[in-house]
């Protein structure tokens, strides 16, 4: 990626990703349906190597998760970099994909038809341009058996370099939180078994993107 996020840490806008809606009116079952998962920081190279997926129960709308290697489930994840790459795709059901960088490699990202207002954000985002994003994290298994990880946007915004940088900060801290109760929590201790995880290479990359914002 380029080397833009070289420099000194500046204010952002830390609560994004965490929103949270109440139905309030129907009781304790309604508003449950309208709680939104927290987004979940996590740098490119963790949700790269992230395979284990699952639907938390059998519901039709029971919500699908991730398990990332270092040990924590997501819904619904928040981050931020540089859009290097878009494009248009389909002609009767038009989408978008698109790539974002951040110091640890690269966030592919889409929207389509049923998420109108995302899609009609990014036809209007530049390349090269910073953005935050908030979206769904979604596994794939190819035809040939390889396996992508792409993230289905809900919301994406242009925004700056100072607020890349203060993501950075707060991805790294969440990172080594994992880090710090892995094979301590039951969503760690599957992630354990599933990944046998090398903690040193999340341990290293979260180091490396903060030094990468100190340059």
């Amino acid at each position: 990626m380029t080397d833009g996020y070289s420099g000194n840490s500046a204010g952002a806008n830390a609560g994004a990703g965490n929103g949270m809606q109440s139905g309030g009116q129907n009781g304790a079952q309604s508003a449950r349906k309208f709680i939104r998962e927290p987004a979940k920081r996590v740098f490119a190279a963790e949700l790269r190597e992230t395979r284990l997926q699952f639907k938390d129960g059998n519901d039709e709308k029971s919500p699908v998760y991730v398990i990332l290697p270092t040990g924590e489930r997501c819904n619904r994840i928040f981050f931020c970099g540089q859009m290097t790459q878009k494009e248009k795709k389909g002609d009767d059901t038009p989408f978008y994909t698109a790539r974002v960088t951040d110091p640890t490699g690269i966030f592919f990202i889409n929207a389509g038809s049923y998420q109108q207002e995302a899609m009609a954000k990014i036809s209007k985002i530049e390349q090269g341009m910073y953005v935050s994003v908030i979206g769904k994290p979604v596994v794939r298994t190819t035809p040939d058996g390889s396996v992508f990880v792409s993230v289905r946007v809900e919301n994406i915004s242009v925004t700056d370099i100072d607020t890349a940088k203060i993501w950075i900060d707060d991805a790294a801290k969440a990172t080594l939180d994992r880090i710090a109760v892995f094979g301590k929590t039951d969503d760690s201790i599957k992630a354990e078994e599933f990944y046998n995880t090398n903690l040193d290479v999340y341990k290293q990359a979260a180091y490396n993107a903060l030094i990468k914002t100190e340059m």
